[in-house]
């Protein structure tokens, strides 16, 4: 493109100049040019004629003429590529292709550029023209001034009508040396008042570059001092608009002049203001004047920060230097009784009472350097007196008296102001260097100015000395008017310190020096250690401040270095000797406060608001395994759920209102109670963060009610509280873990909205889009739509027990007609829509039949990983017999031998599936088919199957076991030691030659070798006093009996799957499926005399033990087949602690729990093993926990799931005895263990498919690759060493929980 002709330039700032004419009144009311520049912006959307402006018409004729053909070409090349156009989403994105292409092209760019030139030489013309225009009007209004100045004055002096009464452009030096001389304090005032008008009318920049500029500057000075205010006045006018056109290496001068001449009026008057209530007139002509000196002074001290990073460094040091200097200022000995000497720091108090302007200098680290180095060589009196006026104020106790005047800190409703009192001076001092201290402690080199020593102080002030001082001034906080419980005015001390102090909390470094120190600590404390002594705190509003203290204290105990100050380090002195954790402290002051069994607080000093406050503080710490472990004994979740009890009972009896009637509880209080029954129970579901503290929960019999409470917050978006960073999807998670937790969310409505709002997604669809051609066709088996839908069910579905309690007993609806409005609302209906598509019904209904009937397989997938929920499944639905047919019913020709399958999305999913759940074993015993399909000629080679047996292909074969290596050192140390019963070093021996043939050669240990050493080492265990844990069994096995025992179907068909993996890894025949179903008729017999009679209306509670015994099935076949032995073994191990957590049968609904705890269905392995799982993970391997908790996913949901099928499906067969026999061996505490080494191991992966968000379905459907628990037996030494003084002291205190 051509560059523009001058005849066009000449156009363009016509039609330029016509467009700004026309909308002149919409600039002209623009507050600032940031406005006007917005309102230009958007002229098109607020100027109706905006297209009928010639020069819009210009500018669309030259865009038509510059890049007409490069549009022409673009969109004749879409519709070459796409014959016809979409209407919709499909055609915005065409649309912004093209554009983006065309932006991208040269014509665009060179037209672009070839305008932006030709606007720059337009726009440059205009300002000249402007500017020009300007300086001829105001040359005509000055010599229209001084045409009637001069026929209306009288001749007082020869040069009285001179031409330094007229606006100069262009001032000469002479002009100004005659300025000058005229403006010596010896000159009448008329002359001098005329020489600064002159001076004001002439280019600010002139004058300061001038010769005489010194002199000049001299003179202004002692104009500036002039009791006359014309003078005065003139002079800060010439010094504003000095500030405002001129740059720093200029104005510097005149605020370094401006800084002295104030201080020089502070030394020759010697001010002062009356003390007390007696005030003060600002008007007074020398403080009115020194007033605006300083108003000027602090306006250009806080622009300034904004442009002197662009000149040297000097010319900034001089202004602050100037600054601090006057602030310096201090009168020795100057006060006396009734009066206080008037400092330069009590006026700029006034003016800029939160000290913005040091605010401002010390955010930026180019001035902030500055400012603490002449703070640290030369001003740190300004640091003295700011320390002193908090010192003053917190020891006075005037400041905390009624006053008859205005009170301090209290905002005044009047528009101006004129008079103030002494006290009000004082309090703006205090207040001014309270905002001081705050923001130069923030700062590292701010930090290191103390500590700092002062007069009348025998010890120097140390960082914590100055925060002990801030919070002692927040005591002093007067007492709110109206019995306000919150003071939300902004100067009053309590919320100066809390805006300090919450700098404080959010800069880590920061809080460690200043916060998390025992001085600090025990100041916020005290009032509270006072209380629950039964003394009277000294505080003028209870509620108030104790609410404030809370509100620190739970910042502080949010973060990793605050918590363990409160839970681990004893810096509280509750006696005269005696010392204590603050978390101790803390949460007995709250239980307190929750049983109003404060004698010395009467009721209306704490309301709920006191109380919620530091339930929160308890909160930050019972989220946090460390804090649950040091809360638990004392039973604040029972305390807690009496008061939400007593407050829904209080809420329960409020009466219908009745016209004529007298209210009983006002509508306000009845608002604070529902307020204060939602703090409840938010506290209480905050329990449910851990597995622990989910048990705890269940047990206060508010679960459903919680879960209802965070099923209305979550549909909300709302946050889970103020320090927590994630959604409720965590919580959501750890409570769908159990049966109790599944009942309350699906009592609660969250099941139902989770179906419909899937169903909705995947079936309904918008329907406000109008759609010219078809949707395309998801690439991905689960459309990214529907991902969040699929993975908040795989987290409900995850574990066993949700499933049995969902789904146990429900049949499915199999109707022979679905009407299209007809929607699933509850887990069977999916089902039954989605995965059991078994009839044309069901196919018909659905209007994306393939893609929701891949969801549907998916989801079964998912589910059939967890192998109890798959034998419910299997045994209720039939799920195989459903799935085989329906690939029957893919085959080209059924009637043929040779039929072939068609293969498509629905027939690969379902070959997945038939083979996962037809085929057990690790990642080296069966191969899963791909779900993809390959390039070439057979995209898919994995054989499908509509009748067993299965293609061979899908199964591996097993690496031998040896079954009789004799020749090993454990088979000799077993054989040497016949009698162990008796000697206590023999455990100690076989764990020590344990671990180093784990180490060294792990091969060995399978086979007899292992059956020998598990049926050894439960023996002696069983029959050493110390080592049984659970009374001895007096189980006599009756083979009659047993033989009679009924099997449910559900273990039936576990039977026929462990001797199915028992033949492929060759360690039992056939024939061995009545042996291992003897076993567990014994098993059933012998763990019914273990189990609560139950009331739970929990289906998984009524009856036997809801999933497959898996640890008995590993048992029989370790020993190849021998029931006899494996029962042997079995009895034995039911005596051990162990059995607690690696066989969840024996442990189910157990008469050694409280009933209560028996009957909730949470089993040990989740409220302890995984518990203390998830603990270790966040300080062993933090990258995972951190996934989890991003991911929505929980650690304690895999490790129920992995430990619950004894890693079935996820581990080879030799690392399952490995899991057995390590945990049977080393402790039950090693199961832990193992389980944050697979994790550690697994770090890689989980990070990768957290980002992918699939984490849930890989750690589901794979199995653990290349995991050796030999490789990890030394990492798992470090932590028994580290941890098991906490994790296996816990695990025997199993008997009572909730203690």
């Amino acid at each position: 493109m051509a560059e523009l002709s001058a005849e066009d330039e000449l156009e363009l700032q016509s039609l330029l100049n016509q467009l700004l004419r026309s909308i002149n009144d919409k600039i002209s009311d623009a507050a600032s040019a940031e406005c006007a520049e917005e309102i230009l912006l958007h002229l098109e959307e607020t100027d109706k004629d905006f297209h009928n402006y010639e020069f819009v018409k210009y500018l669309r004729q030259y865009v038509e003429h510059s890049l007409g053909t490069v549009v022409e070409e673009e969109m004749k090349n879409l519709s070459t590529e796409d014959g016809q156009h979409a209407i919709g989403s499909g055609h915005d994105s065409l649309i912004h292709g093209m554009t983006q292409r065309m932006r991208d092209s040269a014509e665009y760019q060179q037209t672009l550029q070839t305008l932006k030139n030709a606007m720059i030489v337009v726009m440059e013309s205009l300002i000249n023209k402007f500017e020009e225009d300007q300086l001829r009007k105001e040359e005509l209004h000055q010599e229209k001034q001084r045409i009637q100045s001069s026929s209306q004055s009288t001749d007082h002096c020869s040069d009285s009508d001179s031409s330094f009464n007229q606006s100069y452009a262009f001032i000469r030096q002479e002009q100004l040396q005659v300025l000058a001389e005229k403006l010596d304090a010896s000159k009448p005032k008329e002359l001098r008042c005329e020489a600064l008008q002159a001076l004001c009318c002439a280019p600010p920049s002139d004058v300061l570059s001038c010769e005489s500029w010194s002199s000049l500057r001299r003179n202004l000075c002692v104009a500036l001092t002039e009791p006359d205010p014309d003078l005065s006045d003139n002079v800060l006018q010439f010094f504003a608009k000095s500030f405002s056109f001129c740059p720093l290496n200029v104005t510097r001068e005149i605020y370094t002049s401006l800084a002295k001449s104030v201080e020089s009026t502070f030394v020759s008057h010697k001010l002062s203001f009356p003390t007390g209530s007696a005030t003060l007139d600002i008007n007074r002509p020398e403080i009115c004047r020194l007033l605006k000196q300083i108003r000027l002074m602090n306006d250009f001290q806080k622009e300034v920060t904004t442009f002197w990073i662009r000149h040297p460094e000097k010319y900034m040091e001089e202004v602050i230097e100037s600054t601090l200097s006057l602030l310096s200022f201090h009168y020795e000995h100057a006060s006396t009784g009734t009066e206080k000497a008037l400092e330069p720091l009590h006026l700029l108090a006034l003016l800029d009472v939160n000290a913005t302007w040091f605010k401002k200098w010390m955010h930026s680290y180019y001035s902030r350097t500055v400012v603490l180095r002449l703070l640290k060589r030369k001003y740190k009196s300004l640091i003295v007196a700011a320390l002193q006026q908090c010192i003053h104020y917190s020891e006075s106790c005037d400041c905390i008296k009624e006053a008859t005047g205005p009170q301090p800190g209290k905002q005044q409703h009047t528009l101006q102001r004129s008079v103030y009192s002494g006290k009000e001076l004082e309090y703006s001092l205090f207040v001014h260097s309270l905002c001081i201290l705050g923001n130069l402690i923030i700062y590292t080199n701010g930090r290191k100015l103390f500590p700092i020593k002062m007069r009348k102080h025998r010890d120097p002030v140390s960082l914590t000395g100055v925060v002990v001082i801030m919070i002692n001034n927040m005591y002093r906080h007067p007492e709110p008017l109206h019995s306000d419980t919150l003071h939300t005015d902004s100067l009053s001390p309590c919320s100066l310190v809390m805006h300090a102090l919450w700098m404080l909390c959010e800069r880590t470094e920061c809080a460690e020096e200043c916060l998390y120190q025992a001085p600090v600590i025990d100041t916020l404390l005290a009032p509270v250690i006072e209380l629950l002594n039964g003394q009277q705190a000294k505080l003028k509003s209870p509620a108030v401040t104790l609410t404030l203290i809370a509100d620190i204290l739970a910042r502080i105990a949010n973060t990793d270095s605050g918590l363990a100050l409160f839970l681990y380090e004893k810096n509280l002195s509750v006696g005269h000797s005696e010392r204590t954790f603050a978390a101790h402290v803390i949460v007995q002051f709250t239980l307190r406060l929750l049983d109003k069994g404060l004698p010395s607080l009467s009721e209306s000093d704490v309301p709920h608001t006191v109380c919620g406050a530091f339930i929160s503080v308890c909160r930050q710490m019972y989220n946090t395994f460390e804090g649950l472990q040091v809360l638990r004994p004392y039973g604040l979740h029972k305390a807690v759920a009496a008061a939400w009890k007593k407050t829904s009972s209080m809420l329960e009896r409020v009466p219908t209102p009745v016209p004529g009637a007298s209210a009983g509880v006002s509508t306000e209080e009845q608002q604070n109670l529902l307020h204060w029954e939602e703090t409840l129970l938010d506290s209480l579901l905050n329990f449910a963060a851990m597995p622990k503290g989910l048990l705890l929960l269940q047990q206060t019999g508010a679960i459903n009610e919680c879960a209802s409470y965070m099923f209305s917050r979550s549909t909300k978006k709302l946050q889970v509280s103020r320090c927590e960073k994630f959604g409720y999807g965590v919580m959501v998670t750890q409570v769908a873990a159990t049966a109790p937790g599944v009942v309350a969310l699906q009592s609660s409505g969250y099941v139902r909205a989770l179906v419909v709002e899937l169903w909705s997604v995947l079936e309904c669809g918008s329907e406000d889009v109008r759609v010219v051609r078809p949707r395309p066709t998801p690439m991905d088996p689960i459309d990214r739509r529907c991902l969040k839908s699929f993975l908040s069910l795989v987290n409900l579905l995850s574990s066993s027990p949700s499933v049995w309690k969902l789904l146990c007993q429900q049949p499915l609806a199999n109707k022979s007609e679905y009407t299209l409005r007809e929607m699933p609302t509850s887990i069977p209906d999916l089902i039954d829509r989605l995965i059991a598509v078994n009839s044309d019904a069901k196919i018909h209904s659905l209007f994306h039949y393939e893609q929701s009937h891949t969801f549907g397989l998916r989801l079964l997938s998912v589910l059939c990983c967890n192998l109890d929920s798959y034998l419910l499944l299997e045994s209720q639905y039939n799920i195989c017999s459903m799935l085989l047919q329906s690939q029957r019913e893919n085959i080209i020709n059924p009637d043929s031998s040779q039929g072939e399958f068609i293969i498509d999305s629905l027939s690969v999913e379902r070959n997945h599936v038939l083979v996962r759940v037809s085929v057990v074993g690790g990642p080296c015993e069966r191969r899963l088919p791909a779900r993809a399909l390959q390039e070439g000629e057979h995209p898919y080679p994995w054989p499908m199957f509509s009748c067993y047996p299965l293609p061979r292909c899908y199964t591996l074969d097993p690496p031998e076991i040896h079954l009789n290596s004799r020749d090993s050192e454990i088979s000799t140390f077993l054989a040497s030691s016949k009698d162990s019963k008796s000697d206590e070093s023999w455990m100690e021996s076989c764990r020590r030659l344990y671990c180093k043939v784990m180490k060294s050669k792990p091969y060995i240990l399978t086979g007899k070798v292992l059956a020998d050493l598990l049926e050894k080492v439960v023996a002696h265990l069983s029959n050493s006093a110390a080592e049984c844990f659970f009374s001895p069994t007096r189980y006599k096995a009756e083979e009659t009996s047993a033989r009679n025992a009924a099997l449910s179907s559900v273990e039936q068909l576990g039977i026929n799957t462990c001797v199915t993996y028992g033949c492929h890894l060759k360690l039992v025949k056939e024939d061995a499926v009545k042996d291992l179903a003897l076993l567990m008729k014994h098993l059933k017999i012998f763990l019914s005399t273990q189990r609560v009679k139950t009331t739970s209306e929990l289906r998984t509670q009524q009856d036997a033990y809801p999933g497959h015994d898996w640890l008995a099935s590993t048992v029989f076949l370790i020993m190849a087949g021998n029931t006899e032995q494996s029962l042997g073994l079995l009895l034995n191990l039911s005596s051990l602690l162990t059995s607690a957590f690696i066989w969840p049968a024996r442990i189910h609904a157990s008469v050694h729990f409280p009933k209560e705890v028996a009957e909730s269905g949470i089993l040990p392995v989740y409220w302890c093993t995984a518990h203390y799982v998830e603990m270790l993970l966040k300080a062993e391997v933090p990258l995972v926990h951190a996934a989890f908790r991003m991911s929505g996913f929980t650690p304690s949901q895999m490790c129920l799931h992995w430990l619950t099928q004894c890693f079935w499906n996820y581990l080879d067969w030799t690392e399952i005895c490995n899991y057995i026999c390590t945990c049977v061996v080393m402790g039950p505490d090693y199961q832990v263990y193992m389980c944050v080494a697979i994790f550690k191991h697994l770090q890689p992966d989980i990070l990768q498919h957290t980002q992918s968000q699939e984490l849930q379905v890989v750690l589901k459907e794979e199995p653990i690759q290349d995991f050796k628990i030999s490789s990890y037996m030394e990492f798992m030494l470090q932590l028994e060493r580290s941890y098991r003084n906490v994790v296996l002291t816990d695990m025997k205190t199993i008997k009572n929980p909730v203690e």
